[in-house]
């Protein structure tokens, strides 16, 4: 057992406090910088960076790397060489994910990290550092922040739903054009939208815009064990470490209302 009562298999233990200790102390990186302001770039159009994601990516490999030199490594910050392709167990991390809200001052991005086996996730961690909000979970260990247990709920109808999405996006959609009840919310941070979720702050993030490893994997474990699904936009399962990163999309939900935006969609 772990701090605050997580419940993780014997064989990830040592996985899992390395993850979770690595994750909080990228955390007080993003703090410093998040009120100090940090420089910011753009790698390519429209695709900001800072040099806050340059040093979280850098704390995190270290730490992370240094201590599991049998683990491959993949993140938005590292230029890809493949070599992870030959491991079976790989870390996934994103930096930041959110750096628009980052640069903005919005407290609406996380550092997010997880560890992939033969291309699923086993272990993650997502953490919000300005709100202290810290995301994690084991697989077959269930879902918690802060130490409390984490479920999703699932009696919701679409049309009267928490979303996490564009509404203009998803009322372009054939079939969501009547959705009269339902509340809409955006927030920049994919696996952030993904793990409030998870928590019952919302029902449903629908995301039709390409994503990657990084910016899902460690949500998605988060969602699954606290008892919903997420999946790409046809119902497709999401697979990690391939070598292509690329995903079409993605939609987190319970698992009841999961299957009703799908049939829609």
């Amino acid at each position: 057992m772990t701090a605050r009562g997580a419940s993780v298999p014997d064989d990830l233990e040592g996985d899992h406090a390395l993850l979770v200790r690595a994750v909080r102390q990228a955390g007080e990186i993003a703090r410093r910088y998040f009120e100090a302001g940090a420089k910011s770039w753009h790698k390519n159009p429209d695709d900001p960076v800072t040099e806050a994601d340059i040093a979280i990516d850098s704390l995190l490999r270290e730490r992370l790397c240094a201590d599991r030199p049998d683990y491959g490594w993949l993140s938005e910050e590292t230029e890809d060489d493949l070599s992870r392709l030959e491991r079976r167990r790989v870390w996934i991390v994103d930096p930041i994910d959110g750096t628009r809200a980052f640069i903005a001052g919005r407290a609406e991005f996380t550092i997010c990290a997880g560890l992939v086996e033969d291309g699923r996730p086993i272990l993650a961690a997502v953490l919000n550092p300005i709100t202290g909000e810290l995301f994690e979970a084991a697989k077959d260990g269930g879902a918690r922040c802060n130490g409390e247990r984490l479920a999703v709920s699932d009696g919701v109808a679409l049309e009267e739903a928490r979303l996490l999405t564009s509404r203009r996006a998803l009322e372009r959609r054939p079939g969501f054009d009547a959705l009269p009840r339902a509340r809409f919310r955006f927030i920049h941070s994919i696996a952030y939208r993904m793990v409030l979720v998870a928590r019952d702050r919302f029902d449903a993030t629908i995301s039709l815009a390409r994503k990657s490893d990084w910016d899902i994997a460690a949500a998605e474990l988060i969602v699954a064990e606290s008892g919903g699904r997420a999946a790409a936009p046809d119902g497709a399962p999401l697979r990690y470490n391939r070598r292509s990163t690329e995903h079409a999309g993605v939609i987190a939900a319970g698992p009841r209302l999961l299957g009703e935006i799908l049939g829609r969609l």
